[in-house]
């Protein structure tokens, strides 16, 4: 059988974390982020969706920190005990949600330390 690049392509395993909050509680994600070592995130801004607290529309005029936000990150797995630990706190007074999956990654050398 013949060899394509694929074949040589290796995947190194994660998790990812789906971060859902309000617009003004993006500098604490990112911080707790941050402070545990992640090496980088992505935020995704002006999510709609409906939840608990009803449906959130995706666009406001006025007010970007009434805004849903997600910040996506890929983590090791010994770092996501203690992140959740950071967010406990932070969800028994607000609303949001933390998503865990595993995942697979190319280029692993991107999130390690």
């Amino acid at each position: 059988m013949e060899r394509t690049d694929m074949d040589e392509i290796e995947l190194g395993a994660l998790k990812k974390l789906e971060i859902v909050v309000e617009g003004e509680h993006r500098e604490f994600v990112t911080d707790l982020l941050d402070h545990a070592g992640v090496k980088g995130y992505t935020i995704v801004e002006n999510l709609s969706g409906k939840g608990a607290h009803g449906f959130h529309q995706g666009h406001l005029m006025f007010n970007d920190d009434a805004l849903l936000i997600m910040i996506i990150a890929a983590v090791p797995e010994p770092l996501v005990q203690p992140i959740l630990g950071g967010f406990a706190p932070f969800l028994g007074r607000h609303s949001g949600v933390v998503f865990v999956s595993d995942i697979q990654v190319m280029r692993m050398v991107k999130f390690q330390g």
